[in-house]
């Protein structure tokens, strides 16, 4: 990657390629909706009047900024790398992805659009986007595997009471890949009075850019505490959970031009290292094309998709965003996993020792954090995107594995 200029006017590049990853493989029926889109957003991002409405419902609906917090007790009982967290769980709605649902639904109303359109895996971008929609005067249609509506029934519950219509997507495994399809399939139909609002980092272009720029307050944010909170210091880490990429590329963006911060990604390991048991696409994924952008899929050896695997509603998903796959190959990320059985265990000990209920997808890189830290020195620093909270996952928890007592 060059370092010619700071990383974020890098890439993408004129037709949306980070690398050899991106693009825009949509119907061409939709890419004229695609060109307007890009070409409206461009011309936003450095409106100061956009900029202000943004940072308006930033403030006084998601209650923004949230804090860098210490894990105080669990770095001692780890008793090696100081631990942080990034606490986008306390944004209204209980997660990062309203940043980039604000965003969206400012863009709809500039594009003189009237709905917006979205999947939704653990419920948290359906959520989100919902209540964006509520906030604009916009209607609002949320597409989400069957299996997620039974499992997150208090979500489908708050996006119907946000006046949002959810579509349950009945296909195939009936989980997060299903229900992209499914608002694909709906954006492709209605793209004339409708936006896609993609719930994260994927897609074609300009997707992955929207996202990760609207995303990159939570990095913006977290720099500028952390370097409060130490008097002028970096972490030596940075960790974010990985499926599509939007937690993961809000908390990098700000990190990418420093060399000696080490950017981790983690990603689910499910029951384990075999295919359809998972949801590791950085780790056992290959080049291939999906929901509209080149990236690296979790497959088979035909190509098609393969079925994914995780605890996590919200990591259920065979590919990732085009820029964490070039970024990936860059060697710019380092890529770990973790197995559904130390993701509970990191979900009971952070409610326990920290007070704190982390989303089942944070829990991922708390988990990992705790490995990390138990390996490196206490002079060290760690910093976790806590991208979401667990109330969605405390239900599904206690029926399946109890208090943890």
């Amino acid at each position: 990657m060059p370092d010619a200029k700071p990383y974020s006017q890098s890439y993408p590049d004129a037709e949306g390629y980070f690398g050899q990853f991106g693009g825009k493989h949509y119907p061409p029926e939709v890419q004229p909706a695609l060109e307007e889109l890009a070409n409206t957003y461009q011309e936003l991002r450095q409106s100061p009047e956009f900029q202000r409405a943004l940072n308006k419902a930033r403030i006084g609906l998601q209650g923004r900024p949230t804090p860098v917090h210490y894990l105080e007790t669990i770095s001692k009982q780890v008793g090696g790398a100081q631990i942080y967290v990034k606490r986008e769980d306390l944004n209204h709605t209980g997660a990062h992805k309203i940043n980039h649902c604000v965003g969206f639904a400012l863009l709809a109303k500039k594009l003189g659009k009237t709905k917006l359109i979205a999947e939704t895996g653990a419920g948290q971008h359906g959520v989100a986007l919902a209540t964006a929609a509520a906030y604009f005067g916009l209607e609002c249609e949320v597409h989400m595997g069957e299996i997620d509506v039974s499992k997150q029934s208090s979500n489908v519950g708050r996006m119907q009471l946000l006046g949002a219509r959810v579509v349950s997507a009945t296909a195939g495994q009936s989980a997060l890949k299903e229900a992209s399809d499914s608002a694909f399939n709906a954006y492709v139909e209605q793209h004339k009075h409708a936006l896609y609002a993609i719930g994260s980092a994927i897609g074609p272009h300009p997707f992955p850019l929207i996202v990760r720029d609207f995303q990159s307050v939570v990095g913006q944010e977290a720099r500028e505490q952390f370097l409060s909170i130490t008097n002028g210091s970096l972490p030596e880490h940075v960790v974010a959970c990985v499926a599509g990429g939007s937690n993961a590329m809000g908390m990098y963006s700000a990190f990418l031009d420093d060399r000696g911060v080490i950017l981790h990604a983690v990603e689910p390991l499910g029951k384990s290292d075999e295919l359809g048991q998972h949801a590791a696409t950085l780790s056992y994924g290959k080049p291939g094309t999906l929901h509209g952008a080149r990236s690296i899929v979790l497959q088979h050896d035909d190509g098609t998709p393969a079925n994914v695997s995780s605890v996590a509603s919200g990591l259920v998903y065979p590919g990732i965003g085009p820029e964490m796959a070039m970024l990936h190959e860059a060697g710019r990320i380092s890529v770990a996993t973790i197995s559904d059985e130390e993701v509970i265990s990191t979900f009971f000990r952070m409610a326990k020792f920290e007070g704190i209920i982390p989303a089942l997808e944070s829990a991922h890189a708390v988990a990992f954090a705790i490995r990390l830290a138990s390996q490196r020195p206490s002079s060290e620093r760690i910093l976790v995107n806590l991208s979401g909270r667990g109330d969605k996952d405390v239900e599904y928890v206690l029926q399946n594995y109890g208090t943890g007592q």
